[in-house]
C-alpha cells in the first residue's frame, strides 16, 4: 500500500509559458542554469514524456483546467472561449474544502477569468475579450507572436513580461506569508491551500535582462537539428515557414534569440526559487504537492522552425515535476506519455477531492508513486486554426497528433501525414510514413487519431465559430467593456539595447 496523507495536502501548482522541456538541467541540458527546478527534480518525480493538449496558449490551458481535449469542449485557438459550465479540477478541489487561489497568467478568454478559482491577484497582460486591441509593448511589438520581427529584434534588453513575473513571483510570496501568518494566529489547524503560480516567461519576446543573456553569449550553439531542404520537407511546415518569415533566418539572429531564451529560462528559475524558498522558510513544505510545468515548449530554431504550433518534441512536450514528501518517490523518473490532461485528475486524487465528469484525462498519481503501475502509454494533443490569427494569413489547419508508446503519428488535414519512431529517431528527422513496411501502423493510428475525432466537422464548427467572434469584436469595440484580473503592462519597460530596423 502507498503511504496514505494524514491530512488533505497543500497544492501549490508553478506554471510558466514556452518552456522547452529539454532546457532545464533536470532534463539534460548542460548548459542551463536551474538549480531550483533541479532540486525540485531531486526531492521529487520528473516525467520524461509529458505533452501537452494543444501546442498553442489559451486551448492546452484550458484543457489542462477541465481535464477535457480542446475538440471536446470546441476550445482551440487563443480566441476561443471555455464554456463556464465546464467543471474544472478547481471546482474539484473546491468541492473538497479548499478555496483555490491563483497569482498571476490564466490566459482565459470571455467573462469568466475564475473557473473555479475563488481569488485572483495580479491576472494577464493582455486583454479578457475576444477582438480587444493588442496589447502595445513599444519596440517589441509583434516579437511575441510567430513573427520573424521576434528573431530580428531579440538579445539583450527587457520586456514587460519579465515584469510582470517580477510582480507574480512577489505577490506570490506574500500570498504564502499571509496563509502562514493566519494560520499561526488560529487556535483551530488551518484549511490546506490551494494555490496556482502563472508565470510568462520563458516566452517570447527573446529579449533578457544583461545580468542574464551575457553569461550564455558565446555558449549557445546554433541547433543540433538542421532544416530539412526544400524536397525534404513537409508541405504544411514548408508553408508555415514561409508565412512566419522563417526560411531566410540569418546566423546572428538564431544566436541571440537562442542566448536571450537561455537567459530568461535562468531568469524564471530564479523566480520559481523565491516562491519556493519562501514555501520552505515559512514551514509549509512538508505537506505540500508542489507541481511544476509549462503549457507548451519552443523550438529554437531546430529544424529552423521557431516557437510552437507544431507537434515535434520541441513544441508539444512540456517539462512536468512533482515533489510531495514522504508521499512521492524522490530523485526518480517516469518514462511513460502523460499529458497536462492528466495533471488535474492527479492533483483530484491527491486531494481526496471529487473526480471531473466527463474528463478525457485520468489520475497518474499511482504511476507517480510506482513506476510499474498500470498506465495506458498513449496521448494526444490537437492544433486547430479558424484563420483569424495574425500570422495565419486567412489559412485554417484541423492537425491531430497521437503519441503511443514509442511511436507519433501527425494527422494533417488536406496534407499527407508524418510518423516517426522516437526509439530510433529521437530528433524526428526520418519520416516513416510512406514506408510500406508501416502502412498497417499508420492505418491503426489514423483510426485513433479519428476515433471522435472528425476534421471536416472541426473545420465546420471553426468556421461557425469565426463568425460569431467577428462579432464579438465589433461589441468590444463599439462597448469597450472592462477587464477583470488586468495587470497593466507599460510601453516603456520593453526595450532592446542593439539597433533595430
Amino acid at each position: 500500500m502507498p503511504p496514505q496523507p494524514a491530512e488533505q495536502p497543500n497544492i501549490l501548482f508553478l506554471m510558466s509559458d514556452q518552456h522547452a522541456q529539454k532546457l532545464a538541467g533536470c532534463y539534460g541540458d548542460p548548459i542551463v542554469r536551474t538549480p531550483h527546478l533541479d532540486r525540485l527534480a531531486a526531492r521529487g518525480v520528473v516525467f520524461d514524456n509529458a505533452y501537452c493538449p494543444s501546442p498553442i496558449c489559451t486551448p492546452s490551458r484550458m484543457s489542462l483546467l477541465t481535464a477535457r481535449w480542446p475538440s471536446t469542449q470546441s476550445c482551440w485557438t487563443n480566441a476561443d472561449m471555455l464554456p463556464s459550465d465546464i467543471p474544472t479540477y478547481l471546482h474539484g478541489l473546491g468541492a473538497a474544502g479548499y478555496q483555490p487561489a491563483l497569482i498571476g497568467r490564466l490566459h482565459s478568454i470571455g467573462p469568466d477569468q475564475l473557473h473555479g478559482y475563488a481569488e485572483r491577484e495580479v491576472g494577464d497582460h493582455s486583454s479578457n475579450w475576444v477582438g480587444a486591441t493588442t496589447h502595445d509593448m513599444g519596440v517589441l511589438n509583434r516579437t511575441n507572436d510567430p513573427f520573424r520581427t521576434s528573431l530580428v529584434r531579440s538579445g539583450a534588453g527587457l520586456s514587460s513580461y519579465e515584469v510582470h513575473d517580477v510582480d507574480v513571483a512577489e505577490a506570490a510570496c506574500n500570498w504564502l506569508r499571509r496563509r502562514a501568518r493566519s494560520a499561526a494566529s488560529q487556535q483551530n489547524p488551518a484549511r490546506p491551500f490551494a494555490l496556482g503560480v502563472g508565470f510568462m516567461l520563458p516566452h517570447q519576446p527573446y529579449v533578457a535582462r544583461t545580468e542574464d543573456y551575457a553569461p550564455y553569449e558565446g555558449k549557445v550553439g546554433l541547433p543540433t537539428i538542421p532544416a530539412p531542404d526544400a524536397d525534404g520537407d513537409h508541405a504544411y511546415l514548408r508553408h508555415w515557414r514561409t508565412i512566419t518569415g522563417i526560411t531566410d533566418v540569418t546566423e546572428a539572429e538564431i544566436l541571440r534569440a537562442r542566448t536571450a531564451y537561455y537567459g530568461l529560462t535562468t531568469r524564471l528559475d530564479g523566480l520559481l526559487g523565491r516562491v519556493l524558498d519562501t514555501l520552505e522558510d515559512l514551514g509549509l513544505a512538508d505537506n505540500t504537492l508542489v507541481v511544476y510545468s509549462s503549457d507548451h515548449g519552443d523550438q529554437l530554431g531546430e529544424r529552423g522552425l521557431w516557437w510552437k504550433q507544431t507537434f515535434f518534441d520541441e513544441s508539444a512536450k512540456v517539462p512536468l515535476i512533482m515533489a510531495w514528501p514522504r508521499m512521492l518517490p524522490a530523485g526518480e523518473r517516469r518514462a511513460q506519455v502523460v499529458n497536462l490532461l492528466d495533471v488535474g485528475p492527479t492533483l483530484l486524487e491527491a486531494a481526496g477531492a471529487p473526480s471531473l465528469p466527463g474528463a478525457d484525462g485520468s489520475s497518474f498519481l499511482g504511476l507517480a508513486r510506482d513506476p510499474r503501475a498500470p498506465w495506458l502509454d498513449l496521448s494526444y494533443s490537437e492544433y486547430c486554426t479558424d484563420g483569424s490569427a495574425r500570422w495565419d494569413e486567412g489559412n485554417a489547419v484541423v492537425q491531430r497528433m497521437v503519441r503511443m508508446g514509442p511511436w507519433k503519428y501527425i494527422y494533417y488535414h488536406g496534407y499527407l501525414p508524418q510518423l516517426f519512431d522516437l526509439a530510433s529517431d529521437p530528433h524526428e528527422t526520418r519520416d516513416l510514413a510512406n514506408d510500406p513496411a508501416h502502412a498497417a501502423l499508420c492505418r491503426q493510428l489514423e483510426a485513433l487519431v479519428r476515433r471522435n475525432w472528425d476534421p471536416d466537422q472541426i473545420a465546420r464548427l471553426l468556421t461557425a465559430k469565426r463568425a460569431e467572434k467577428a462579432l464579438l469584436g465589433q461589441w468590444w469595440r463599439t462597448v469597450q467593456p472592462p477587464d477583470a484580473h488586468r495587470w497593466q503592462l507599460k510601453v516603456e519597460d520593453n526595450w532592446i539595447d542593439h539597433a533595430t530596423d
